[in-house]
Formats: C-alpha cells, sequence, structure tokens
C-alpha cells in the first residue's frame, strides 16, 4: 500500500471543490505501480483556471513558482503541481521550447508530450483509478522503455540519455523502435550540467551502472557525449589479466564493483569512487601496444590525467558540498595501481611512503578504486602466484587503518609559531624548516613535537 500525504489529498479534495481535477503522474506512479514508495509527487490538474489553482495553493504553505509562465508550481521540497500543457520545439538547445498551458486539453493529449510509456500513467489520488491511455503498465510488467510518440519524443534530446539511466535503475529492456529513435537523436545541444544528471543516477542509483553505460554505447550516445569512454571500446588487453574482453568490458566490470563499496561514504566521496573507476584506465587507449607477445599499457596511469581532467569538464563536475571531487578523482586515476605496487614490493615500502600517497589522495577511496579495478580483471584461473588483487586491496586498507591516514596525512607537527618561538623570523626560511621537520615526521623520525622542535634547532644551527 503506498502512503499518499495528507497534504497531497487535501490538495485534490480542495480542487475537486472548485471543479478541476488533480491526477498525479509521472515518476510518483510509475514507482507505485512497481512497488515502490514514492518519495516526490507530481500534480496535474485539469480544468482549472491557472489564477485559482494559485490560490488553493497560497492557502496550503509557500508556493515557489518554478515556472509561473506555464503553470508549474512547488509547494514544500517534494510537491510539483501543474496544468497540462503544449510544448512546440521552437530552436536548438534543450530548453529551446515554446511551452503553453492549457487546463481545457484532454489527458491523452497531456500525457502524449511525456517520455516514456511508465511514465504516462496517471492516477486519481481520491479514487485510486488509473489513466493509462499508452499501455504503461503493460510495460512495466514486462520491464520494457518504450516512447510514448515518436513525433514528440525526437524534440528532446536528454531523453536518449534518461533511457539508458531508467534501463539501468529499473534493469529494463528498451524497445526496438525507441532504441532506433534514440540513435538518429542530435546530442551536441546537451548542457554540462543535464548530461552529469543523468549520468550521476545512473552510477548512483542503478544497483549495475554496466547496464546503462552499455545502453549508452547502444544508443550511440557515447559516442556522441563521451569521447573518452568511447576511446575505450576496442583497446585490447592481455587475456592472462583480461579474460572478458576490451578496455571498455572492463570498466563496466569495475564500475559495477565499485558500486558495491560506496554505500557507506557521504555522497560526494560517492561520487569520487564512481568517476575514478570510471576513468581509471582512460590512458590506455594512448598506451596500449603489444609487447614481447603480450597486450602492454604502460604508464596508462599518468596518461590518463588528461583525459580524466577533459571529462571531468565536460560534465562540469568540480566541487560538491566542499568537497574537491575533480581533484580527488585526477589523483585516483594517477594513483590507481599504488595499492598492488605496494604490495608486490611489501617488505620494501616503508610508513613513509603511505603517508606520502596520503597527501596527493585519499587512501580510502584510492583502495574502493584499486579493488574495483581488481575485481573487475581477475579471473579465478589465474596462477595464484601471478594474482595480487584483492588480497593486495586489503594488505593496503590495514596497513593506512594502522597509520591512521585514511582520509589524510598526519598533521604537521611543527608550526610557525614554535619556530617564531626559537626566533626565526617570518619569510621563506621558516617554510624551508617547516617542510624539512615534516618530511622527517612522514618517515616516523620525528614522533612527537619535542621531536619536531629539536630537529627545527638542529637545523637552524646547521644554518
Amino acid at each position: 500500500m503506498i502512503d499518499i500525504p495528507e497534504r497531497v489529498i487535501a490538495l485534490a479534495h480542495a480542487i475537486r471543490d472548485e471543479g478541476g481535477r488533480a491526477l498525479l503522474v509521472g515518476g510518483c506512479v510509475r514507482d507505485a505501480l512497481m512497488g515502490n514508495q514514492p518519495k516526490d509527487w507530481d500534480l496535474e490538474v485539469y480544468q482549472l483556471a491557472p489564477e485559482r489553482l494559485r490560490q488553493i495553493l497560497d492557502r496550503f504553505g509557500p508556493v515557489n513558482a518554478v515556472g509561473e509562465a506555464f503553470t508549474v508550481y512547488k509547494l514544500g521540497h517534494d510537491t510539483d503541481i501543474s496544468i497540462p500543457r503544449r510544448e512546440r520545439k521552437s530552436g536548438r538547445g534543450h530548453r529551446a521550447f515554446v511551452i503553453e498551458g492549457d487546463p481545457e486539453m484532454g489527458v491523452e493529449e497531456a500525457t502524449r508530450r511525456r517520455d516514456f510509456t511508465i511514465n504516462a500513467i496517471l492516477q486519481d489520488p481520491l479514487t485510486g483509478e488509473l489513466i493509462d491511455p499508452f499501455g504503461g503498465q503493460k510495460d512495466i510488467d514486462g520491464r520494457v522503455l518504450r516512447a510514448v510518440a515518436a513525433e514528440t519524443f525526437v524534440e528532446d534530446s536528454l531523453r536518449v540519455l534518461r533511457a539508458a539511466q531508467f534501463a539501468a535503475r529499473f534493469e529494463f529492456q528498451i524497445e526496438a523502435s525507441t532504441v532506433e529513435l534514440c540513435r538518429t537523436m542530435d546530442l551536441s545541444d546537451l548542457p554540462a550540467e543535464r548530461v552529469w544528471g543523468e549520468l550521476e543516477k545512473l552510477l548512483l542509483r542503478a544497483r549495475r551502472p554496466s547496464v546503462g553505460l552499455d545502453w549508452l554505447k547502444v544508443l550511440g550516445a557515447v559516442e556522441k557525449v563521451f569521447p573518452e569512454i568511447q576511446s575505450l571500446i576496442g583497446v585490447p588487453q592481455d587475456p592472462e589479466w583480461h579474460p572478458e574482453g576490451d578496455v571498455f568490458i572492463h570498466t563496466l566490470l569495475a564500475v559495477d564493483r565499485a558500486r558495491e563499496l560506496i554505500d557507506e561514504l557521504p555522497y560526494a566521496r560517492q561520487v569520487t569512487v564512481m568517476l575514478a573507476t570510471l576513468a581509471h584506465d582512460f590512458g590506455k587507449p594512448p598506451t596500449t601496444e603489444f609487447l614481447e607477445g603480450h597486450w602492454r599499457s604502460r604508464g596508462h596511469e599518468e596518461a590518463g590525467v588528461g583525459p580524466a581532467t577533459q571529462f571531468l569538464d565536460r560534465i562540469n563536475v568540480h566541487t560538491i558540498d566542499g568537497y574537491d571531487v575533480r581533484g580527488q578523482v585526477i589523483a585516483l586515476v594517477r594513483e590507481h595501481l599504488k595499492p598492488g605496487e605496494f604490495y608486490k614490493k611489501r617488505d620494501e615500502v616503508g610508513d613513509g611512503a603511505f603517508r606520502r600517497l596520503a597527501r596527493r589522495c585519499e587512501p580510502d577511496l584510492l583502495y574502493r578504486v584499486a579493488k574495483a579495478d581488481s575485481l573487475g580483471r581477475n579471473a579465478e584461473w589465474v596462477p595464484r602466484e601471478k594474482w595480487y588483487g584483492a588480497e593486495a586491496q586489503e594488505w593496503f586498507r590495514q596497513r593506512v587503518k594502522e597509520l591512521d591516514v585514511e582520509k589524510r596525512p598526519p598533521d604537521p607537527l611543527l608550526l610557525g609559531r614554535h619556530l617564531l618561538e626559537l626566533g626565526v623570523q617570518p619569510g621563506p626560511r621558516m617554510g624551508e624548516l617547516t617542510r624539512a621537520v615534516y618530511e622527517l615526521q612522514l618517515d616516523g623520525r620525528v614522533r612527537t613535537l619535542d621531536d619536531a622542535i629539536n630537529e627545527a634547532r638542529r637545523l637552524i644551527d646547521q644554518g
């Protein structure tokens, strides 16, 4: 049983009392039919003039007119109210539409402008009656995404990306004629924030993001929108380590593994891990060559920094909630092989290497990206003596926990005020001294403030 908020029901009653009809539409109806409790509510109001609708809404609390020119209002944080409207393409661009509200429009005509049949089902919140003019319930049961109307579907290029993210989140197939529609559509007019909005849902809301990424390829969107991902397709890998296929296929497997490793992280760090995993092999296309009987991609981690940077700029992802996602993703791409490299030389790698690594990226996130890469790479039949995957990652994680550098390097013990007390004047020398003592601290040769001050005195005496 789906719990419709009392305010939504009360609003529907008030609209009915004034001669109108309020119908739930879109994602809330779809989610309810799929057995999920909706989080947001969309009401479409018929047979009621916009002016009168606004007067009714004002009785229910503050109203945000997000689109008053064509009568779209937000009530609270989770309820959108609109009247039926016509949309006519007026030029190039995702937002280039002339929109006209018409409360007298019929339900079928109003619903025809929606993207997929599963989003074109309406429900009367007062009676429970379902109105399904385009067979959306049948498509939900069949787990199929189908365009409502070809002539209106192709006017909004964002729908190609929406098709992929819905297919990933719901694990639906996309109906053949809808696939062909998507493949014909020009996607060059999509703004970065809308591209990221759909990619974010694909990566974080799907259980298996690989499903959506593969659909982006099938729909032609990878080629048109994501050249850095497109470049992975067909790049060979050594079957000794990658029996599953090319770099694109490996990336799909790794992204699915990363999705399993992020649930307890804050949102910004979830985004970071997913984007870093998606981008971790962007350096392979220019570095892959056949050497001594094997495919090798030497230096691909460093070569991937440029394409990863271009990709992040393309989707306009920089800082989220004050967290430097862009900087971390680039660092993780550069360092993603370090856990395995450290493990292979574990008898030689000192504590300082871990602490210095923590200055460049967040080791806990690096563990997750490296583990996703490993789990998307190794097959059961790879000889144990050649396998340094999950075991390496768990060893790495344990070491950074022991050193307390999971999220950041240690804070410097020696500060400028300590040097002032030693008679050092502000200037370049102060910076030289603090950096030198901090390097000793990273190596474990300075463990206390007294140690740090004594080392500073020694360096001062040396001149």
